[in-house]
């Protein structure tokens, strides 16, 4: 079994290996921690022998979030361990950077490369090892079995399509899932589906989504974003709608709607944050050709004069920032669900109080987005003719959108929780010295 793996996996990694090495050039900055893809690790690391080490893995920024909740939460609990964080993505990389401080070790997780597993595992030595979601590499979790190594996966996330994949795949999988000493799962579903790949049911805990405690129910001042838009001639009273985490085709068919909207609200403003903010130099022909007006994040330098009113859309080709854009908006549209399948993460503009509108295609948010519907605290639309009334309706009914926002507000406070509870579970595994 695993020599057949290994032997898909080579051929696989050689065919796809030009693709990847074109992302990560085309990202930028790709030589920082290349050599640690593959096991190697800088000897200018501390040393860990001796260290009694955990090491938590997510995969890029969304569950990188959820990470740092769970190791900063950890750390309070047990400030004896030593902490590893681990990340696949250059923009995953950047988070944990920024968000943790440098006597956490960060690096880049290992290919699946039995050598490189094994030279990782030989560098750390974790006593124990925490993923995030549904990140599931064979080789890696077949040499932590082997070294007894407890292994955990919280916010357990299985779709559709990907558990058809793993339940295809049982000859390889099952064995993996059922080697985890725990799973935190999202809801029962994925309870269901991991008991079917073979996890065992009694190592299975309904811990709750931890997206609902990743987001933040406040701002920070480090972006100014009602400023930005003064500067650009946007009326402090002027309905903004933040389009966030948009996928191709989304942005252009909110710009020709914006378009439209401005015939009955003429202040009205469009923010769009695409969700690869790469994806934006391909964007400006396609914007220029719907005759909407727009600028640049990156051209918005202190002090800028006034476009008074001059511009129609904000094209935000930065990151980490949609928080604070979703912060300034009127409305918010959460991306990859009118052109695109999956969705993106509705949480963060309903922790703001936002009025929140996304299209049908969902499917990788769906138990949280059944929390909100149940609740009558977001708006599920069917296509962008069904969006533009949705938005007109709303921007014409102020207690309508403000009753939205605080039902989406309440959602979020009920389901907080879940990070806590996974420490302390992951605590109770781990023996005191």
């Amino acid at each position: 079994m695993r020599l057949f793996y290994n032997v898909l996996f080579l051929i696989f990694f050689v065919l796809s290996s030009p693709y990847y090495f074109w992302r990560l050039w085309r990202r930028g900055n790709w030589q920082q921690g290349f050599a640690q893809r593959f096991g190697f690790y800088p000897q200018t690391f501390p040393s860990f022998k001796g260290e009694r080490l955990i090491w938590f893995h997510a995969v890029s920024v969304g569950e990188v979030n959820l990470c740092v909740q769970l190791i900063k939460q950890f750390i309070k609990e047990r400030p004896e361990f030593r902490i590893v964080a681990s990340t696949t993505t250059t923009t995953g990389m950047a988070e944990l950077t920024k968000k943790l401080p440098p006597e956490i070790t960060k690096v880049y997780y290992p290919i699946d490369w039995n050598r490189a597993v094994k030279k990782a595992l030989d560098t750390f030595r974790p006593e124990a090892i925490v993923l995030i979601e549904a990140e599931i590499w064979p080789n890696f979790l077949w040499e932590a079995q082997r070294r007894q190594i407890p292994l955990f996966l919280f916010n357990a996330r299985l779709s559709r399509r990907s558990f058809g994949r793993y339940l295809k795949a049982g000859f390889i999988f099952r064995n993996i899932f059922s080697s985890f000493t725990t799973i935190g799962v999202q809801d029962k579903l994925d309870r269901q589906r991991l008991i079917a790949l073979g996890a065992a049911p009694e190592n299975i805990v309904l811990t709750g989504n931890l997206k609902f405690d990743g987001a933040p129910l406040t701002l920070d001042d480090k972006l100014d974003v009602p400023q930005m838009l003064t500067l650009l001639g946007v009326p402090s009273d002027a309905p903004v709608l933040v389009a966030g985490s948009t996928h191709a085709g989304e942005e252009v068919l909110l710009a020709e709607m914006a378009l439209r909207l401005k015939a009955q609200f003429p202040n009205f403003f469009l923010i769009l944050v695409p969700r690869h903010f790469e994806r934006c130099k391909a964007l400006l022909p396609e914007l220029k050709a719907t005759g909407i007006r727009f600028i640049l994040r990156t051209e918005m330098p202190d002090g800028l004069p006034s476009h008074s009113g001059g511009v129609d859309c904000l094209l935000v080709n930065t990151t980490g920032e949609l928080r604070h854009f979703y912060g300034a908006a009127t409305l918010c549209f959460v991306g990859k669900s009118l052109t695109a399948k999956g969705g993106q993460n509705p949480i963060e503009p309903a922790a703001l109080s936002k009025p929140v509108l996304f299209g049908p295609n969902m499917q990788n948010f769906s138990s949280i987005v059944e929390s909100f519907l149940s609740h009558d605290a977001v708006i599920q639309v069917a296509d962008t003719n069904k969006l533009e009334q949705q938005i007109v309706s709303l921007l014409t009914n102020p207690s309508r959108r403000n009753m939205l926002g605080a039902q989406a507000h309440e959602v979020v406070l009920q389901n907080q929780g879940g990070v806590e509870r996974s420490v302390q579970i992951l605590c109770s595994h781990i023996k005191a010295k």
